[in-house]
């Protein structure tokens, strides 16, 4: 059975906007307005046009659809898109009103699914791997998470 192990952590501010509701539900975006990612293998910051779109649906779950860059300390440049299950509790409704305190990992389910790609010989690891995140949100507003390589059984 696979199992999960710690890959790295990153934060992410955003400024959102506010698009409005449509066919699909209640569109909002949240450009990334900078962000540090920390780990052994994996350590950054956010870089150039990057933003977390977020759908809101009636059924009380925000679904992600989030795209940026990362500038690693040594200077390649690693892509990052994911989709993710958001649950739009009332302390997450209260950041994204602008107020509110930190959640906590688990207090929600914020899952995601990163997908990491670069043509850097130094990092190029990341394209043969699978992740996994799980997160929190920030007043500001912002969001943490934890991400996790899903490494081979046995």
């Amino acid at each position: 059975m696979p199992h999960l192990l710690p890959e790295f952590e990153y934060h992410a501010d955003l400024e959102p906007h506010s698009i409005g509701p449509g066919p699909f539900g209640n569109r909002m975006e949240g450009t990334i307005t900078g962000g540090e990612v920390r780990g052994e293998r994996l350590k950054g910051r956010f870089v150039g046009a990057g933003a977390d779109w977020l759908l809101v649906g009636s059924d009380g779950f925000g679904r992600l659809d989030v795209r940026a860059t990362i500038q690693t300390v040594d200077g390649a440049h690693v892509y990052v898109q994911y989709p993710g299950l958001l649950e739009l509790t009332p302390a997450i409704l209260a950041i994204m009103g602008g107020g509110g305190t930190p959640t906590g990992f688990g207090d929600q389910y914020f899952v995601t699914t990163p997908r990491l790609e670069t043509g850097d010989e130094r990092y190029s690891w990341v394209n043969q791997t699978v992740f996994v995140g799980e997160g929190r949100v920030l007043p500001g507003p912002a969001v943490e998470y934890r991400v996790y390589r899903v490494a081979r059984g046995g």
